[in-house]
Formats: C-alpha cells, sequence, structure tokens
C-alpha cells in the first residue's frame, strides 16, 4: 500500500458538523480550510467567519483552545475552490440533500487533486448515489467518512465504501482517522444509516413504543436506560434532547423513506412517535431550544406530559428493585427481567430483547462482522457492551430461545425469525460472536479477524470485546514487582533484563488515587529504574491518570489525632515528587483524563509528559479546603522564574499571579492543550489525539 499522508484538509459546509470537523483538524494540528457559500452581504467569507467565531462560544468546546480557531482557513465556492489542488482530503458535511451534494460535487470535481481522498460525511445518504456525480477518475478515490456529533469527544467514525471504491483508500483513510484523529473507525456497508444510527436509532424508536405499551414516564425510563443498564448516563429521552429532536426525526424520516417491509421486517415500528412530532410542532427541539422532552425551570427539570399537552414535575426514579436485578450476572439478569412481575422489568427485557433481534437479523447486510456492530454501539452511543456482546455474555442460545419464544408468542416488534447462524453452526458451537478466531461475519459466514492495518500494530493494548483473545494491560508484559498498590512490569520486546528497557508503573488504587502504599511502591519503582533500566513510564490503560491524594485513606487518622497524624503522609508525598525530579532516569508520565491534585503533582514532576487531547490537569485542592502540598506551588514559583528569565522584563511578578491564580481557582484545563496553556504541560512535552 502507497504511503498517504494527509497535510492538508479541506471541510466543505461551515454548519454544525462541518464546522466542528474543522475544529477537530485544528487541535490536531492539521491545516484545514473550511469552505461555504458566498455570503450574500459583507464580505464573502462571512458564513465561514461566523461558523469559527461560533466555535469559541459553543459548549462543549469543539476547540482544544480557542486561540486555534486561527489556524482554520476560510474560504467561499465561488473565490476559493483552486485551494483544493492542495489538499490531501476533501471532507463533504453540506446539509442532508442529495440533490446539494450532488451539484457541489460537480462544481468541485475539477479542482481536486489527482491524490485526494474525497469522502462525505452523510449520516445515511447513499454513498454509492453520491459517487454518481463524479468523474470516473476521482469514484476511486470516494467514500463516506460518518463523524458522529460532537467530533472532538466521539469517538465513532463510521467508513463507507462503494463499489468502486479502492480498497486501499479505506486503509489510508482509517489510518489517518485512527492515529492523526485519534478516533475508532468500523466499516458499514452502504445501508441506510449505516450502523450506529441503524441500530441506535431503530432501538430509541422501539423504547419510545415500549414506553407506550407498558405505560411509563420519560424520566422512570432514563433512569432505566442509563447507567444502570451500561449506556450513557443521558438515558433514551435526555439522550434525544441533546442530539436534537428535529435531528432525530431527519434520521427517523431516512429510515422510513429508504426502508420497507421488504427490506426492513421491523419497519412497522419505524413511524414518528406521535410525542416527537408534538414537541417538533410547538418547537421544542431540545437542548439548543431549552425545551423537549424536558425543560428546566429555575432548579426544577420538568418533563414533557402527552396526555396533558405540556410540562409537569418530573424526577420520577425508577423502583430500586430494578436497580438491583440489573447489577445481578448477565444470565440470571435477564431472566430476572424477563419474568418480573412489574411492567419496569418486562420493559427492560423488551427492549434488550428487541436489540438482540434487530442486530442479528440485519448483521449481514449493514456490516462485515459484529464485530463492528458492537464496536459502534461503544463508541457512538456510549454502550459499555454492544448488543451481541450482552447477549453473549449471558448465554448465547439460552438468550437466542427466549428471543424466538417471544417472536413466536408476538410480543416482538417484528415476526422475522432469528436466522438460522443463531442457532446451527460455528456460533452456536461457539457461544457466541466474538471468538479468540475473530468476530462472526453473517455474509461471509465465517468468524473473520480484526483488521490487520499498520496503524494497529502500534496499539499494544486495543479495546476488547467480550469473548476476543486480545492483551490486556493488567496482565500482559513480564511484571517486575507487585503490590496491591501498583504494578511495575515491561512490555515483552527484544533487550533489557525482562525484556524492554523501558519499566512501566501502573498504579492500581481506584481513580488511581495516591495513597501511603502507593507512595512506597512509586519510590520502589523508580529505585528499580535506576538500578536496571533506562527509563520509567507512568501509566494506566484506564482513565483516569489521577485523582490526586487519597483522602479517605488519611482521614481516619486526622479524626482521631489531628494535624500531626498526617503530616509524615505529607512528608512522604513530597519526598516522593522530589525522586521523581531528580531521578536519575527518565520518569515519562503518560496521562489520560484527569489529572488532579497529587495527580497533577505526579505529571509535573516527571521529567516529560505525553497527554491524550482529552487530559484534565490543575490543582484543585482549594476546592477541598487545603492547599496543594505535594510540590505544585513549588512547581508554579519555579516555572515563573524560568519564565520571566525569558522574558523583555524579567519581572517574575505577572508569571506568579498568574499561575497562583490557577491554583487558588482551582483552574483544570478542559483539554491539554489549556492544560498547556495553564503551565501544567510545557511546549515540550507530546499531545497525543489517541488515547
Amino acid at each position: 500500500m502507497s504511503r498517504f499522508q494527509v497535510k492538508k484538509v479541506a471541510v466543505l459546509g461551515a454548519g454544525v458538523m462541518g464546522a466542528q470537523i474543522a475544529a477537530h483538524l485544528a487541535n490536531v494540528k492539521v491545516p484545514v480550510v473550511l469552505f461555504d457559500l458566498p455570503a450574500k452581504e459583507g464580505p464573502k467569507n462571512g458564513i465561514v467567519t461566523r461558523a469559527i467565531d461560533g466555535l469559541k462560544k459553543l459548549k462543549p468546546a469543539p476547540l482544544g483552545v480557542v486561540e486555534d480557531a486561527a489556524l482554520i482557513g476560510q474560504a467561499n465556492y465561488e473565490e476559493h475552490l483552486e485551494q483544493l489542488r492542495d489538499c490531501d482530503l476533501v471532507i463533504e458535511a453540506i446539509a442532508e440533500r442529495m440533490d446539494w451534494k450532488l451539484d457541489l460535487y460537480k462544481k468541485i470535481a475539477p479542482f481536486v487533486a489527482p491524490h485526494a481522498i474525497v469522502a462525505s460525511n452523510t449520516s445515511g445518504l447513499s454513498i454509492t448515489q453520491l459517487s454518481e456525480a463524479l468523474p470516473d477518475s476521482i469514484k476511486p478515490r470516494f467514500c463516506g467518512i460518518h463523524f458522529f456529533n460532537p467530533p472532538r469527544y466521539m469517538t465513532l467514525v463510521e467508513l463507507i465504501d462503494t463499489p468502486t471504491t479502492r480498497p486501499e483508500v479505506l486503509d489510508q483513510l482509517e489510518a489517518f482517522v485512527t492515529s492523526g484523529l485519534g478516533k475508532g473507525v468500523v466499516r458499514a456497508h452502504d445501508t441506510p444509516n449505516f450502523i450506529a444510527n441503524r441500530v441506535g436509532i431503530a432501538g430509541m424508536l422501539a423504547t419510545m413504543k415500549e414506553v407506550e405499551n407498558f405505560g411509563l414516564t420519560f424520566d422512570v425510563v432514563d433512569d432505566l436506560t442509563g447507567k444502570k443498564l451500561g449506556r450513557a448516563s443521558s438515558g433514551t429521552f435526555r439522550t434525544a434532547d441533546v442530539v436534537g429532536l428535529d435531528t432525530m426525526a431527519h434520521v427517523i424520516k431516512t429510515l422510513q423513506d429508504n426502508l420497507t417491509e421488504e427490506t426492513d421486517p421491523f419497519y412497522g415500528s419505524f413511524g414518528t412517535p406521535e410525542v416527537l412530532n408534538k414537541l417538533i410542532e410547538l418547537k421544542n427541539l431540545g437542548q439548543k431550544s431549552k425545551a423537549g422532552f424536558y425543560k428546566k425551570v429555575g432548579r426544577d427539570i420538568l418533563r414533557f406530559d402527552l396526555a396533558e399537552g405540556d410540562y409537569v414535575p418530573g424526577g420520577q426514579k425508577a423502583d430500586e428493585v430494578y436497580g438491583r436485578m440489573l447489577k445481578k450476572p448477565a444470565a440470571e439478569r435477564l431472566k430476572l427481567l424477563r419474568n418480573a412481575e412489574g411492567a419496569q422489568g418486562r420493559f427492560l427485557w423488551a427492549i434488550l430483547r428487541n436489540s438482540f433481534h434487530y442486530a442479528a437479523v440485519h448483521l449481514a447486510t449493514i456490516a462485515d462482522n459484529a464485530r463492528d456492530v458492537d464496536q459502534a454501539m461503544r463508541w457512538g452511543f456510549g454502550m459499555s457492551q454492544g448488543p451481541f456482546e450482552l447477549w453473549q455474555e449471558a448465554g448465547w442460545l439460552d438468550v437466542a430461545k427466549m428471543i424466538q419464544e417471544d417472536i413466536d408468542a408476538g410480543k416482538a416488534l417484528s415476526k422475522a425469525p432469528l436466522p438460522d447462524w443463531v442457532f446451527k453452526g460455528p456460533v452456536a458451537d461457539a457461544g457466541g460472536v466474538h471468538t479468540a478466531e475473530g468476530s462472526w461475519s453473517a455474509s461471509r459466514a465465517k468468524f473473520v479477524p480484526r483488521r490487520q492495518l499498520p496503524v494497529y500494530e502500534r496499539q499494544h493494548f486495543p479495546e476488547k470485546l467480550l469473548g476476543e483473545s486480545l492483551p490486556d494491560w493488567r496482565t500482559s508484559g513480564t511484571t517486575v514487582a507487585e503490590s496491591d498498590a501498583l504494578r511495575t512490569w515491561t512490555l515483552d520486546q527484544e533487550g533489557g533484563p525482562s525484556g524492554s528497557r523501558v519499566l512501566i508503573a501502573s498504579i492500581k488504587s481506584k481513580m488511581h488515587a495516591i495513597s501511603p502504599d502507593v507512595m512506597e511502591s512509586l519510590v520502589e519503582a523508580i529505585d528499580l529504574a535506576e538500578r536496571e533500566y533506562d527509563g520509567l513510564v507512568i501509566w494506566s490503560g484506564d482513565a483516569p491518570f489521577s485523582v490526586g491524594a487519597d483522602l479517605a485513606a488519611t482521614m481516619p487518622a486526622f479524626v482521631v489525632a489531628g494535624i500531626s497524624a498526617i503530616e509524615s503522609v505529607e512528608q512522604e508525598l513530597q519526598n516522593l515528587m522530589l525522586r521523581l525530579r531528580y531521578a536519575q532516569v527518565p520518569v515519562v508520565s503518560a496521562i489520560h483524563g484527569m489529572a488532579l491534585g497529587g495527580g497533577c503533582e505526579l505529571a509535573v514532576y516527571s521529567a516529560r509528559r505525553v497527554a491524550h487531547m482529552e487530559s484534565y490537569i490543575g490543582l484543585v485542592e482549594v476546592g477541598v479546603g487545603l492547599v496543594p502540598g505535594a510540590g505544585g506551588l513549588t512547581y508554579i514559583a519555579r516555572r515563573a522564574a524560568e519564565n520571566a528569565a525569558a522574558s523583555t522584563g524579567k519581572d517574575i511578578l505577572p508569571f506568579l499571579t498568574e499561575g497562583f491564580t490557577a491554583a487558588a481557582m482551582a483552574k483544570v484545563g478542559t483539554s491539554a492543550l489549556e492544560s498547556r496553556k495553564l503551565g501544567y504541560l510545557l511546549d515540550s512535552d507530546i499531545v497525543v489525539p489517541h488515547k
């Protein structure tokens, strides 16, 4: 495969998605130019200018730091199409109108570089049909690239080819999107709404239908279908409010317009819910209009009641018994829910059954394999497990029989039987769709391994699905020393006494809090690295990096003996930071997620930091009535002195004021880039897109 480098990107369309895709490209320092129509009044780039200004105010922030908005070039289709000749990737992200997209493709085609990839960010229109407007020279380089909103924060990107797309084009784009943008890629077939929205929106519609069947309220349903169910904390209806009810209605319409009873046996459940039509009629479109399924009035959260045609007091919770049921092992959990006496339990079984049923019936048409479906639902809809994973965990054949019994009894949303591969053959024999050999491909009738692309060779510990045989960072490599607090280990590579010249220290405590045991073990790891290795990396495979000192561990002693009881702990914490700073080998902190308080100090006292883009670093001790006690203020003073020495005026006061104000206000960087702006990362530190 020839090497493909993305040195410059054009984004066509400065709407919500186009502007935010451009913002994320700016975050990772890929030169980008944002196009839109020429403004009818004022400067011709006015539409793009306003879109970029909007990025600076949007929450959650699409930009790591607002200053990076300056990295987004501005252009319009009338004056600047020549700029496309310098772009390696052209992403179209205009409104979901087939005719508009086709017209735009005809306009840009003469200006696209002969090597450039052209990709549409459509959320569900036919990629093959879109390709028909392109000349034969571009068709092999055209595909779909569907980002999820908001692009900075959502992991999922779906890539979709056409019959004329060259295979290496998707491979090249997958490598860039994975390594360059930090995303998780699935390959979707060119079917309406692809994988995540097809399964996810069908699931939301099925949930809304079951809500009517069981007579439940929105707030109770959200309590049941959020974290308790292993899904996004916003549940079903709050998620719809965040997405936007008009956007959801558009996705539903795409399903309605492009599917039939023949192509989708669940088509009858795709009607737009009456309550959704009513809210859209009232212009209550969700979070963006400050009212949707929910509405905040003062401190109160109201929910919409269709029968009343108005908002009523909300906040009702699900019965506690179902929360306890959802903590049971998967097999027991599903049986309890199916046989529950109360409506809430049977509702939960119904929506899970519907998701299993839908995913199985459509696996062959929407995706190459079950892995892409489960990853799409994890990364696109915030599920802790995809539908196939949960089904497999609960006992593949037992659950399959329960689903088929409900289908035969007319309880399911469709009469379509489960496919034959569910009950017999390799899947039934293996007890599920995910195995050490690979994940089931219904279209190819075999288990297929993960894609073997060079970009994935760099990932020692990819996110693992249930049933897959992949290395686990908690147990892989060679353990050199281990306690309840810390595992010290090496990767199994050539060189060094146990395979590697670099030692890794992984904190094992909850939220990677720094307890006295963690301090002691880290000092021992530094000693070991100095004796036998060339360096030490402080890293754990899950976020956060560290939430700081374990205050709960010291509280009992403090209550009994007061401040004197924790003076020794404070001294040990300071000694640890000094050992880090003056270690005789380089110590690198690899940061992902929060690095707060003592976790921040652990990072800044390391010789170097490598931070994931979504790293949130700061000294937050004042929030609990303390001051940073492990050297954080000393670090600020030292940095102020260094910055003053390098400045024209040599005045340390402005730098001290800035640093101490950040600590006094417990400011936390909302990205690695902002953390650098606050001084917790240096210019020499490395920020990476992929965790």
